[in-house]
């Protein structure tokens, strides 16, 4: 089969086209997995992150991709369509799962990163961790949702506001966008404020319904009771504090931090930033049950990302653009012919 391999890391700096395009063994799948023929794969910034070391594949080389939508060919429900997400596995049994936090699990297992993703044609996945498309949704809609959608559905309600209060969104790239529509939906009355360097991204936040637009620096209407950063920097989270309400709470959505800024980390004031009980809260992985849900949701209420099509050689170019800050809602490449659901 064809796909896109990792044989090393490397910064893109140094080598832009880091993924190999080439033929491989088509996987074989054990008694508790299926095989799935890929449709389509959704581009995540956490593919930067592998290839540049900062939450490296456990061995090498590794087929990236985690937001994978095909049809089962082998296994349980063979013929159905289904989804993949960021979590492979977890141990089932200890307390974090058990509580339903698999995502915290000591064991938990990255698609992509721990085990081969959906830059290929075909994939192996766990039969517990594949999830049905709704009808509604087409593969390439349905791709970003299983990640970007996802985490940011988790995100939001870590966020814990209430109908009427402000929102912030640092950064406008594949997980705010979806994160602004959920909002919209969810907290009509929710103004919701959106920083990014990229004028483009700016516009594209106002016609979603933003209410208002600025750069990572800028000084927002009024306070904000909560902030969502999907940066891959530092910077961010010291203005985000500088913004946030009495009470608030800045959630930061992402797997990794690039290189640590300590110019920007000591002018983190205690005083104006952390005082009067203004919280941190990070985003770790998403669960199963994150990924059931928002999907139903996405569904019901006609939340559907903004994409881009690659074709899959051309999966470097993707990531290249999301490197360089070239994003305007998510990124896909297409693998097989479209299977069921809704057509574009």
């Amino acid at each position: 089969m064809k796909a896109m391999s990792l044989k090393e890391i490397n910064s893109l700096a140094n080598n832009p086209k880091p993924l190999s395009f080439e033929n491989v063994p088509e996987p074989k799948p054990n008694a508790d997995e299926v095989l799935i023929r890929v449709s389509v794969c959704g581009v995540c910034h956490t593919e930067l992150d592998e290839i540049e070391g900062r939450t490296p594949p456990s061995q090498l080389p590794r087929i990236l991709g985690h937001q994978v939508v095909g049809v089962i060919e082998e296994g349980k429900n063979k013929g159905q369509r289904v989804g993949v997400a960021w979590i492979a596995s977890a141990c089932g049994h200890c307390e974090q799962c058990l509580s339903g936090n698999e995502n915290l699990c000591s064991e938990f297992k990255a698609t992509g990163r721990d085990a081969d993703g959906g830059y290929a044609e075909y994939m192996t996945a766990c039969a517990d961790f594949v999830y049905p498309i709704p009808n509604p949704l087409s593969d390439q809609e349905a791709a970003p949702l299983l990640c970007a959608g996802a985490v940011g559905y988790r995100a939001l309600r870590l966020a814990n506001i209430e109908d009427g209060q402000s929102l912030g969104l640092m950064g406008f790239g594949g997980s705010n966008h979806l994160v602004l529509k959920m909002a919209r939906q969810k907290y009509p009355n929710s103004a919701v404020f959106v920083f990014s360097r990229n004028a483009e991204e700016r516009e594209f936040a106002k016609s979603l319904g933003a209410a208002w637009t600025g750069v990572i620096n800028e000084t927002p209407p009024k306070a904000m009771n909560a902030v969502i950063d999907t940066t891959p920097v530092w910077g961010p989270i010291v203005e985000a504090l500088k913004h946030l309400s009495p009470g608030g709470r800045l959630v930061v959505n992402g797997i990794r931090k690039e290189e640590i800024d300590k110019d920007v980390l000591l002018k983190l004031d205690y005083a104006s930033q952390l005082w009067m009980e203004k919280e941190i809260k990070s985003v770790a992985n998403v669960t199963r049950q994150d990924v059931r849900e928002f999907l139903q949701l996405a569904a019901e209420a006609n939340i559907k990302p903004e994409f881009q099509e690659f074709d899959l050689k051309d999966a470097n170019a993707a990531l290249l653009e999301i490197k360089q800050g070239k994003i305007r809602g998510a990124k896909v490449l297409k693998i097989h012919q479209e299977t069921t659901g809704r057509r574009n």
